[in-house]
């Protein structure tokens, strides 16, 4: 069989992502910081992109004060003329600004009649020397060069003038300069508070510590319990008993039974008070007593210090009622960054560019310009799209509250929309909503559904977690209520749910089983029904 060359022309369809279609599809799902932040990149390295609302002719402004500058001189030299002739004229009405400073005014007396005050109320009596000094000191300076607080500069910056905040780290180590003279047991500290974390605690575990300083356990010990002492009161401990316990010493309410408190804390946090009174060897009153001084403590006090600050989140969308009783979805212009493509620059550089290089660099960037300002413009629009669907779909929620939220998926979205599951995606993702009821993510609004028991309208996963925190805090203490019980409670509300599917939303709502809200109730029943004692908890403390 021959082997042959020929030609063929085949015609096909293919699926071609673009790098301007990639980077549209990124942009999408940017959250409204990260997309400033890549806005802001482009500005820096695209010269046909501006801000909008920036001065569009710069080149001008900097003719015109080169131009200011050129004809300085001139003006000086016509200045002094003009100065004469005014001072000549102004002596038939009264002295020149700078004239009555010259003038030899006299005695003390006429210096008192034509200031109309005593010298004493005016300056301090000085030598000649410190008064040229102190006249020369009070020379009039730029309110930016000392910030003075009248300035209308826009460089003023009032966060230059608020003080550092201090570390966790800088505020142990001025302390352990103090309390610490020796040299080793310096450096040791020093490491210590090195491995401090932001709650303030120290590992369990010191690991190598003494390998590595050439210390002994000793001389760790030493140097731990030398932190300890350290403010605020519980820090560098090695765990929350520690801490507490720390903290009760400081406090002088270490005693006996506090200190069995403290060693089981994990009763505690099952809420076994009768296992707890039996182990502290008191009654109900001193119990809460007990529990009342522990939750007083911090657990974590390293946060007082070099703490990060709470960011609050930028709503995208925007959700209010309408005067015809429906609801007006309006972007946040705020979090929208606005960018222009300078056409008459690019068009000024053609006209002088000559190297092919530098042409195609500006026609790269000229489109890329235009593709940036489509593309946030399409991504406003898209955001707007399927916020206000999901408005319309959720209207229930909006106008009642959280037992009527819908159960929502993308494709319900997409299908009323007219676009891709995966845009929709990309759009709801680190996206909020400020409505009536609060800031939400977008993707808070889309919930599984839970099928109805008589076989009507679903209900939203969202909607039965809400239920049955209802059920749970409207239960007598006398009849608490299992999971069996609640899923009963559910059917009867037309809603068909399993057994383990309220067990799984109970434990994501952080609420104990049945077991553990009896007890808990029982304790405080019997601490209400119980008479105050007329004994004391003091005791000396270990």
């Amino acid at each position: 069989m021959a082997l042959t060359q020929k030609l063929e022309f085949r015609q096909s369809q293919s699926l071609v992502m673009t790098p301007q279609l990639m980077q549209a599809i990124k942009l999408l799902q940017l959250s409204n910081l990260d997309l400033s932040a890549f806005v802001e990149e482009e500005l820096e390295r695209n010269p046909l992109l501006e801000r909008a609302g920036e001065d569009a002719d710069p080149p001008a402004a900097e003719g015109a004060a080169a131009r200011d500058a050129d004809s300085e001189g001139d003006e000086a030299s016509a200045f002094g003329d003009r100065g004469a002739s005014e001072r000549t004229v102004s002596q038939d009405s009264e002295p020149a600004p700078d004239e009555w400073m010259n003038r030899d005014l006299g005695s003390r007396a006429e210096i008192e009649q034509t200031f109309d005050s005593g010298l004493e109320n005016v300056f301090p009596e000085e030598p000649a020397e410190a008064a040229a000094r102190t006249a020369q000191d009070a020379a009039p300076v730029a309110f930016t060069e000392w910030g003075g607080g009248a300035s209308s500069d826009d460089s003023y910056n009032l966060e230059a003038f608020v003080a550092a905040e201090i570390t966790l780290g800088e505020h142990l180590a001025e302390q352990l300069a103090v309390a610490v003279t020796a040299p080793a047991q310096r450096m040791i500290g020093r490491y210590l508070i090195d491995l401090v974390d932001e709650a303030g605690y120290l590992p369990a575990d010191l690991g190598d510590a003494g390998d590595k300083l050439g210390a002994g356990d000793s001389d760790l010990a030493a140097a731990v319990t030398v932190l300890q002492t350290f403010d605020p009161p519980g820090i560098c401990a090695r765990s929350l008993s520690e801490c507490l316990a720390i903290q009760l010493r400081d406090k002088n309410r270490y005693d006996p039974a506090m200190q069995a408190l403290v060693e089981h804390l994990e009763l505690l946090a099952r809420r076994d008070f009768a296992a707890l009174r039996r182990i502290c060897g008191v009654d109900d009153e001193d119990l809460a007593e007990m529990i009342g001084e522990i939750r007083h403590l911090d657990p974590k006090p390293g946060l007082r210090f070099g703490a990060a600050r709470t960011q609050t989140v930028a709503p995208d969308i925007y959700v209010r009622p309408g005067p015809d009783g429906g609801w007006l979805v309006e972007l946040n212009s705020d979090t929208l960054p606005r960018v222009l493509v300078n056409h008459t620059y690019y068009a000024e550089l053609s006209k002088t560019i000559r190297k092919d290089g530098d042409k195609t660099y500006f026609t790269d960037c000229l489109q890329n310009a235009t593709w940036l300002v489509r593309a946030l413009d399409q991504r406003a629009r898209t955001i707007l799209k399927v916020a206000t669907e999901i408005v319309r779909q959720q209207d229930g929620f909006f106008a009642h509250g959280i037992a009527h939220l819908r159960p929502l998926n993308l494709k319900t979205v997409a299908d009323a929309i007219q676009m891709h599951e995966s845009t929709v995606s990309r759009v709801t993702a680190n996206k909020y909503m400020a409505t009536n009821r609060g800031i939400f993510e977008l993707k808070y609004f889309f919930t599984a559904s839970i099928a109805a028991a008589d076989g009507g309208s679903a209900h939203s996963a969202e909607s039965v977690r809400h239920h049955i925190r209802q059920l749970v805090d409207a239960e007598d203490p006398s009849a608490v209520l299992s999971d069996d019980t609640i899923v009963e409670r559910l059917r009867e509300a037309g809603i068909d749910i399993a057994r383990r599917t309220v067990a799984k939303y109970r434990e994501a709502l952080r609420i104990p089983s049945s077991v553990q809200r009896r007890r808990e109730k029982q304790n405080l029943l019997g601490s209400a029904r119980t008479a105050p004692p007329n004994r004391s908890r003091d005791a000396a403390p270990a």
